[in-house]
């Protein structure tokens, strides 16, 4: 899933502004301009569609997590992971969302397309372990689709 479609899930998912999007991305250590944003916003087929870089993607995903739980002081700041895969994505909602694994499912579930204990584990298993799974363009996809519908209910 291009990061794009990700920022304007989350943009949705949330109800925030252009602004405010800014200011997530600032909060996770990157400065970038509104303008900049709007390209990245823009749908595929629009004129002036930038894809979205993998360090903003990342700075986002981590401004959303302060944005969302606060930032914690008692550790130092964690390098930002490159290149941001689904996993990641997906890991980094389940942190800025404070999600359990019961949670997971019922959000997978609600946008129908259930999946199973071990299946959603292995998504979260370190890339090279045994069990580690990549995560598909469709299941991040309806997990976002099931968290807009939960968030905004």
């Amino acid at each position: 899933m291009i990061h794009n479609d990700v920022l304007r899930s989350v943009r949705y998912m949330l109800d925030i502004s252009d602004n405010k999007m800014v200011e997530l991305i600032k909060l996770g250590g990157m400065d970038v301009t509104k303008e900049d944003l709007l390209t990245y916003l823009k749908k595929d087929e629009e004129e002036g569609f930038v894809f979205c870089p993998d360090d903003v993607m990342a700075h986002f995903l981590d401004g959303l997590v302060i944005f969302k739980r606060g930032k914690d002081e008692s550790r130092p700041p964690q390098p930002i992971e490159t290149p941001v895969t689904n996993n990641i994505i997906l890991k980094k909602l389940r942190v800025a969302f404070e999600l359990k694994e019961d949670d997971m499912h019922a959000i997978l579930k609600a946008s129908e397309f259930p999946v199973s204990k071990p299946e959603l584990s292995a998504l979260f298993r370190k890339f090279g372990h045994t069990n580690y799974r990549t995560c598909g363009d469709q299941l991040l996809r309806n997990f976002l689709k099931g968290l807009t519908l939960r968030v905004r209910a």
